[in-house]
């Protein structure tokens, strides 16, 4: 267990939760409430390095009320699913992608980067010593959340100088509660996610902090999720609260709103433009506004609208409401023929249930 001279010790959990008790919760796991018995941490000092990794039993943390992550926010975080196989092993996708993109959001942070194999490896020893928490129900995984925190102690506006990455995994079903075949978006007037410069390409926590209480409004309106529109004129159309976005055309073209530093760069999002490609369709990476969305959808221009993500993979969009009675439906204002062909694809590579023709699958055995 060793990745560039760090060895990962290994201690197993003296009680791990009963197996009843275990199949019990992974009949119905819901999303983010049920996690398994053990954890990844691996500590940084400057002048050190990496050091200490471990993989040990969960545990609450101890930490004095003057680390630097209670104050100045210096926090990071990935998602990433594995997903069991035929054969009773277990796999993760793309999970190289994660690692490259956490060293990315780390070196906006002002953290210390992770090498990216050993993020990787983290994440293969949590799925081999938690493999049976991998719910067997359709749409089941195991979700891995592999976070960074400053854990310096002291108070000043400055890089911290220690760190601590952990990694814990938890056993998932649906995202989106009630099998809703399609989500309603409530269009943000007075909050935005990102602006040029800030940090909307990272996945830091004050991102989605930021999101909350436009997302609270939402619901408060009766919808499912916020929708963003950049910060500048206010018109084009960004992400959701966690989510890219795209737009299907009636000629089978699709649009997706570009990386301008603004918008995450999402895995799926990345995954969906090769598989929709790979299937001769025209996607164009390119502004779209929120007139242009209204209008497409009234005229018929548009047939569908998605959202994606690791979470949630594909999640249809059905209809879009704001301020000033703006309100419009998509298509039928449910799941559209391309967008179930997509998520089928992307879904039966993940799970090992399709060709793998771009090696995105990793078994873990």
């Amino acid at each position: 267990m060793s990745t560039d001279s760090l060895t990962f010790a290994l201690e197993q959990n003296a009680a791990p939760m009963p197996v009843s008790e275990r199949a019990a919760l992974l009949e119905n796991p819901g999303f983010g409430r049920v996690f398994t018995d053990h954890m990844v941490t691996i500590r940084y000092k400057e002048g050190k390095g990496w050091h200490d990794a471990s993989v040990h039993p969960r545990r609450a943390l101890q930490m004095d009320p003057a680390s630097a992550v209670l104050h100045y926010a210096q926090e990071i975080f990935e998602g990433l699913k594995a997903y069991r196989t035929e054969d009773g092993g277990a796999s993760m996708f793309r999970a190289d992608m994660n690692a490259r993109r956490f060293r990315d959001s780390a070196e906006r942070l002002a953290m210390a980067p992770l090498p990216e194999e050993l993020f990787l490896e983290s994440c293969r020893q949590i799925v081999k010593i938690d493999r049976d928490w991998i719910p067997q129900s359709e749409g089941g995984a195991l979700y891995l959340r592999p976070f960074m925190i400053a854990s310096s102690v002291f108070l000043g506006v400055r890089p911290a100088d220690e760190y601590l990455y952990m990694v814990i995994a938890s056993s998932v079903g649906a995202y989106f509660k009630g099998g809703a075949p399609s989500v309603t978006l409530w269009v943000s007037e007075h909050f935005n996610r990102a602006g040029p410069g800030g940090t909307g390409a990272a996945k830091c926590g004050g991102n989605y902090a930021a999101s909350l209480l436009p997302q609270k409004e939402a619901i408060a309106e009766g919808c499912d999720q916020v929708i963003f529109l950049d910060t500048v004129e206010k018109k084009w159309i960004e992400e959701l609260g966690g989510m890219n976005v795209f737009f299907v055309m009636d000629d089978g073209s699709m649009i997706t709103p570009p990386l301008t530093g603004t918008i995450l760069p999402g895995i799926t999002r990345d995954s969906l433009l090769t598989l929709a490609q790979d299937r001769g369709l025209k996607v164009r990476e390119e502004r779209y506004s929120l007139d242009q969305w209204q209008a497409d959808a009234k005229s018929g221009k548009l047939r569908e609208s998605f959202a994606c993500g690791t979470a949630a993979v594909l999640t249809p969009i059905g209809r879009v409401r704001g301020r000033d009675g703006l309100d419009f439906t998509i298509g039928n204002g449910g799941p559209g023929f391309q967008t179930e062909q997509l998520r089928g694809a992307l879904v039966d590579i993940q799970r090992g249930l399709a060709p793998d023709p771009h090696n995105w699958v990793e078994r873990i055995f």
